[in-house]
């Protein structure tokens, strides 16, 4: 079988791959399309202290995963269910279907993120659970469909600060997560939407995806033109959350959403001074993830916007590539 795999810092194609085969309450399902996210760009570059963060966080439990082999990814994907395992009901083939990324087996759950065994979305096919699969609705286009995981990654950021309509909000970063944001404050009815990136197309990009202003931070301090009651860090560049926090006005609501790998430092005087109330936020819940893909399905959110481009198991590693260029792409997608 296909796929491609993360081996010493880059993507490779494989063909040799043995074919998963589904066990009881598990749905071996072809693969459609599979976005490819941020964190699997930040895992590439780091995925050593990702690693190694990720085990101090949980005292040594946590992820069992060895970088000299070979590492399966893949977590924003649609698929077609092909066959059932054992004993296992579930919907009839061909169904299209997405699911949140982690399958039940008897190790117990496996989130479908980096492994050396659990495939992902970047293969011809791979094994999900069958009680955690949702059918995608109303003839929703699989590429929009594989967009659901990413697009709950901003709601659940938007859930977190509590925003009401009336207040104004600045998305600072307007990447796929920035942008998943400022979707998620449309569809909230959220009447200042204003999002600052320094490149003209994703500035453009967060205009036809409900932004009501957009700014230029080479031009100034977003912070000179608006007085947001809540923030959005979607950036995950150290130095950013000391600078609201210093320019933010008093009583804001700072919601960190982007994933930043190095170490960072703040001036607390600031948050302190002015009662900022500071949120981070990381993925999202099975709820979240359903409502985003409903919300796609109904046609609240269009995410063909930010599909830039598409590529084959084969074109996965140019396209790691390619994702530096903030000019280029925002969101690329593999269709095995």
């Amino acid at each position: 079988m296909r796929a491609s795999v993360l081996r010493d810092g880059r993507m490779v194609y494989r063909d040799d791959v043995p074919e998963p085969v589904p066990g009881p309450g598990q749905v071996l399902v072809g693969v459609r399309a599979c976005g490819i996210c941020g964190s699997d760009l930040h895992f590439a570059a780091h995925g050593a202290e990702v690693v190694a963060l990720s085990n101090e966080l949980a005292q040594g439990g946590g992820m069992d995963l060895d970088l000299n082999r070979d590492v399966f990814m893949g977590h924003e994907f649609s698929a077609e269910v092909l066959e059932a395992g054992p004993d296992t009901e579930t919907h009839p083939p061909g169904t299209l279907v997405t699911s949140i990324p982690v399958v039940l087996s008897a190790k117990g759950v496996e989130p479908i993120v980096f492994s050396n065994t659990t495939l992902g979305g970047y293969a011809e096919r791979m094994l999900l659970s069958a009680p955690l699969l949702l059918a995608v609705p109303n003839g929703l286009d699989p590429k929009h469909a594989a967009l659901a995981e990413p697009m709950a990654v901003g709601l659940h950021a938007v859930n977190k600060s509590g925003i009401d309509s009336g207040e104004a909000a600045l998305v600072i970063g307007c990447g796929p997560i920035g942008i998943a944001i400022i979707a998620a404050l449309r569809v909230r009815g959220v009447e200042t939407i204003v999002a600052s990136d320094f490149s003209t197309k994703r500035r453009e990009l967060a205009r036809q995806m409900g932004a009501h202003q957009t700014l230029d931070p080479a031009q100034g301090s977003p912070f000179d033109s608006v007085r947001p009651a809540v923030v959005f860090e979607a950036v995950g560049v150290p130095g950013i959350i000391n600078d609201v926090m210093r320019r933010a006005r008093r009583g804001s609501r700072l919601v960190v959403a982007g994933v930043c790998m190095q170490a960072d430092t703040v001036h607390p005087f600031f948050a302190i001074a002015k009662e900022i109330t500071v949120q981070f936020s990381n993925a999202y819940t099975p709820e979240e993830f359903g409502e985003s893909l409903h919300a796609l399905a109904e046609g609240h959110i269009d995410v063909a916007p930010m599909i830039t481009g598409e590529v084959g198991l084969d074109g996965v590693g140019a396209a790691f590539d390619d994702l530096a260029d903030p000019e280029r792409h925002c969101k690329i997608l593999v269709t095995p």
